[in-house]
């Protein structure tokens, strides 16, 4: 620090000291001092300086400093030092500001100080392999450095860097690596650098895509949060979800956004390989790319110049692509009602209050969909067809948008109305004719005209009509429409001679001596006219293709035709148009071409030429070999058509044919697999028999288990028999409990209903029947009962057998297994049989559960029913105490009877005795009988009565 105290202290001292010497002192310091402190601060003070004073920096250390670096690598801080100097010497970054506020001498790198030393710095390629290596130190002040350095390099001398990397080992990988680096200052410088790397170098750019840089790209970008901040895509879909809410649009978020669009033109560009474009087209639709930014396009609050850049790029995307134009007809705006995509970006292209930018992206939005697009052509002309414009006026469809364009006074708009028309008809013979069809309502009372003639009308009225913007543009765009429906439509040709003032107004304009400005007309109505002679069909007597030859070499002269003719080629604006199909104008007045209608210009220009100077004869040739070129023609296009039905068809034969075949040897190899997969079961099933019988003969464990799996189909019989046995008895007896019961009930009902002796005589009898009876059968249901716990403890006891047995057959199975591998394998079934086999004795024993469970419902059922046997036993009891106490009482009245009949006799006699008559003894004992009879019928009187 003292020697850099000294310097500076030195440098401001006196004149004596001057920056030159200062710099010299510094770089001799750092060349002869020992210290590594010294050579750092000499370094440090050379940083600081370099920046102000740059060339002299440059002159005297920029050979030291490279000689730091080869010596001092074990000190971080001086090396980037160096690389700071280094880089402060060789960029341009202070006047690069200045060229891009200013936009000028973009040329200037043979008298550039930083293209001087960058040639110095390479001219040793040393330096540069010695910087590659150099940015393998992770230390951010070597890596970052030098990641700026070499940037520098490449802005200043791109190709000769790009070369010595090249050819320099592993120099290419050493700079992917600073994509991983996690600090971000260094991953994004070493973006820049890496786009300056591969900058116009396919061999380098082949490199870096091997190196997987597209991958570690996306990553960036998806860390980065896709278009909210830095970068990335995981698929490209990502980067346009900008979600529902438009209002957080940040600056560096419209950068972002702006750039990403920007890549996806690149990859659909209209200049790339046709094949490229079309994949990349047919590719953003699947991933739904596509959708994405037309969701974007129908946003509301997006910028203006997302939308415009949105436009374009969706322009691209669909341009000659059939299932994305398709997707894009259908798309609808947010409106109440819908509408068509299309119909609303035609409503802005025809506002004269829309941005111009934005104008211009709508119109190559449109031209884009109607590429190639002979549907989409088809649909935009019904527009304007009597039969589909809606009555209503409701809704507007894009044929009266366009019209309303095409007939407004914004000359504007009448350009790019007429060119989108134009676009409508381009290659499609079928549509020039229905567009024929459109008749137009002038005004009130007057009869509509033609869509033909109302364009021919309003060319003919000129600069008449007042226009705002330019003064031509108007009657450009209209020529430029006719010639695009004129060209290669004879029935086009005659609807526009028919209207006798359009030739007359024609040859006024081109043999006029008019200004600069207007030679540009005079040439497109010498394009119409000359398209007008080369498609005639003849048709119009007046106006036959010689007639009309004549009239040109009457008033305009041939060779001054051609010269007309060639003013449309000549325009400083013609080879603009003829570049690239977006229409990109920098201010309305350049919008003057169509790109597609360039390549018209192209196309008809030379034989337009020739055709004026063909006679009549030649004519007449060209005529009958245009018919047999046309039936040669017709015949050839019907043999194609032939040829690709057939084509087709023998497409779909080899599809079925494949398909077939793939069946066949499916089902072959099916076949092949089964049949082995027999022959192995075979195979192991008389292995497992041999083995069995060799087994039976050495091990008796063994011997068992074999026995035992041999009879085991008859012991899970002989199960499933008894216990249907068994579920038979059990229903018998439930059956038999059912009854019961209902005879209980009966008894008990029995019991109630009678109170007089000899019913209850008669119920006393029944019941002990009755009480036998289910004694007895109760005694045989716990006897079959007592039979069943037998005969379950009994299959239990055999279950247990076949248990053990089949866990000594597995153990001598898997004994026998691990001794030999054959046996291995049939010992495989027949654990799969044991399996089964564990399973059915599982099921018996769960049969044999349900049983039991059974078994102790009966016996609940029986106790009940015991109960109630015992309740009725008492009952019965009851009742024959009662009938035994009214026994009793029937003798004591039978005493008192006998007693009263001794009485009356006795009284009776007394009476005879008396005198007293006397009834006869037959009577007394006819009523002693009807005494008797009515006792009987009713006993419960008389002993009332007693």
């Amino acid at each position: 620090m003292n020697f850099l105290r000294g310097v500076m202290g030195g440098q401001s001292a006196g004149p004596q000291h001057t920056e030159a010497e200062t710099i010299q002192k510094l770089c001799d310091r750092v060349a002869s001092s020992t210290l590594l402190d010294d050579r750092r601060n000499a370094v440090r003070a050379l940083k600081s300086l370099s920046k102000k004073y740059r060339l002299e920096v440059g002159i005297q250390a920029m050979e030291h400093l490279i000689h730091v670096l080869q010596t001092d690598r074990s000190d971080s801080e001086i090396i980037g030092y160096a690389l700071d100097t280094l880089y402060n010497i060789i960029s341009n970054e202070e006047e690069e500001e200045v060229d891009d506020v200013e936009e000028e001498n973009s040329t200037r790198q043979s008298e550039d100080l930083g293209s001087q030393f960058t040639e110095i710095f390479i001219k040793q390629q040393e330096n540069v392999t010695l910087l590659l290596s150099l940015l393998e130190e992770f230390d951010f002040h070597v890596r970052w450095p030098g990641v700026k350095l070499l940037t520098s390099l490449l802005k200043q001398l791109g190709p000769q860097v790009q070369q010595i990397i090249l050819v320099s080992p592993m120099g290419v990988s050493r700079l992917m690596d600073l994509l991983a680096d996690s600090r971000e200052v260094i991953r994004n410088d070493g973006v820049l650098l890496l786009q300056a790397l591969t900058r116009s170098n396919g061999a380098i750019q082949k490199i870096v895509a091997f190196e997987n840089a597209f991958e570690r790209l996306l990553d960036i970008i998806s860390e980065e949060g896709n278009s909210d901040g830095g970068s990335y895509i995981q698929r490209m879909k990502p980067w346009f979800e900008v979600g529902d809410e438009n209002s957080g649009w940040s600056a560096q978020k419209v950068t972002n956004l702006h750039l990403m669009l920007q890549l996806v033109r690149v990859l659909v560009s209209p200049t790339n390989p046709p094949g490229a474009t079309s994949s990349c087209q047919k590719a953003m639709f699947q991933c739904g790319l596509l959708q994405q930014l037309c969701t974007i396009l129908m946003a509301t609050g997006v910028p203006a110049d997302i939308l415009t850049e949105t436009i374009n790029t969706v322009s691209e995307v669909i341009r000659g692509c059939q299932v994305n134009q398709d997707y894009f007809a259908s798309v609808n705006a947010p409106s109440n009602p819908p509408r068509p995509a299309i119909v609303v970006l035609l409503m802005s292209m025809v506002n004269e209050r829309q941005p111009f930018v934005l104008r211009c992206a709508v119109l190559y939005c449109f031209q884009c969909f109607l590429y190639k697009n002979q549907k989409g052509q088809g649909e935009i002309v019904s527009t304007l067809l009597p039969s589909t414009i809606d009555a209503t006026g409701n809704s507007v469809s894009a044929g009266q948008l366009l019209c309303g364009g095409l007939f407004s006074t914004d000359s504007l708009s009448n350009w790019c109305a007429a060119v989108a028309l134009a676009h409508a008809l381009q290659e499609n013979a079928t549509q020039k004719e229905q567009l024929l069809r459109v008749q137009l309502a002038t005004s009130i009372g007057n009869p509509p005209v033609s869509l033909l003639q109302q364009c021919t009308n309003i060319l003919s009225q000129g600069d008449k009509i007042d226009r705002r913007g330019s003064k031509i543009q108007t009657r450009v765009g209209l020529l430029m429409l006719l010639c695009t429906w004129l060209s290669n439509c004879p029935i086009a040709v005659t609807h526009f001679l028919h209207n006798s003032a359009n030739v007359p107004f024609l040859t006024g304009q081109i043999a006029e001596n008019l200004g600069e400005e207007e030679q540009l007309v005079q040439g497109l109505c010498a394009l119409l006219l000359g398209i007008s002679i080369y498609f005639n069909d003849n048709s119009l007597e007046s106006y036959m293709k010689e007639k009309l030859k004549q009239l040109i070499e009457k008033r305009i002269g041939k060779e001054n035709f051609i010269e007309k003719l060639g003013f449309i080629s000549k325009h400083e604006l013609y080879s603009r148009a003829s570049q690239k199909p977006q229409p990109n104008f920098p201010s309305p007045e350049y919008m003057i071409f169509d790109h597609e209608f360039t390549k018209l210009v192209k196309e008809l220009e030379g034989v337009i030429t020739k055709a004026i100077y063909k006679s009549s004869e030649e004519d007449k040739k060209e005529e009958e070999v245009k018919k047999t070129l046309e039936q040669h023609d017709n015949i050839v296009t019907h043999y194609k058509n032939m040829i690709r039905e057939q084509d087709l068809q023998l497409e779909e034969l080899r599809q079925q044919v494949s398909t077939l075949k793939c069946q066949n040897e499916q089902l072959q190899t099916a076949v092949t697999q089964q049949v082995s997969q027999i022959q192995q079961h075979k195979d192991q099933y008389n292995l497992l028999k041999i083995q069995l019988g060799k087994d039976n003969q050495h091990q008796g464990s063994y011997s068992e288990g074999a026995q035992m799996n041999g009879i085991q189909p008859e012991e899970i019989g002989r199960l499933r028999e008894e216990i249907e046995e068994l579920k038979r008895n059990q229903e018998l007896l439930q059956s038999q409990l059912t009854e019961k019961d209902s005879m209980i009930e009966n008894m008990k009902s029995s019991q109630t209903s009678g109170t007089n002796e000899q019913s209850s005589a008669i119920v006393s009898a029944r019941d002990s029947e009755q009480v036998a009876e289910l004694k007895q059968e109760l005694a045989t249901l716990k006897s079959q009962l007592n039979s069943q716990s037998v005969e379950i403890t009994k299959l239990q006891t055999e279950k247990q057998e076949l248990l053990q047995k089949t866990e000594a057959f597995a153990k001598s199975v898997e004994v026998q297994g691990e001794t030999e591998t054959i046996i291995a394998t049939k010992t495989t079934d027949v654990e799969g049989r044991l399996s089964a086999l564990l399973q059915e004795t599982k099921e018996l024993k769960n049969e044999i559960k349900a049983l039991s469970e059974e078994r102790t419902a009966i016996k609940e059922q029986l106790d009940s029913s015991n109960s109630t046997i015992a309740i009725l036993q008492t009952e019965k009891d009851k009742l024959e105490l009662e009938i035994t106490d009214s026994k009793k009482e029937q003798d004591d009245l039978l005493v008192l009877l006998a007693d009263q009949d001794q009485k009356i006799l006795s009284l009776k006699n007394k009476l005879k005795d008396l005198g007293h008559p006397v009834e006869e003894e037959d009577e007394l004992e006819s009523g002693d009988q009807e005494d008797e009879d009515d006792e009987s019928e009713d006993p419960g009187k008389d002993l009332d009565h007693i």
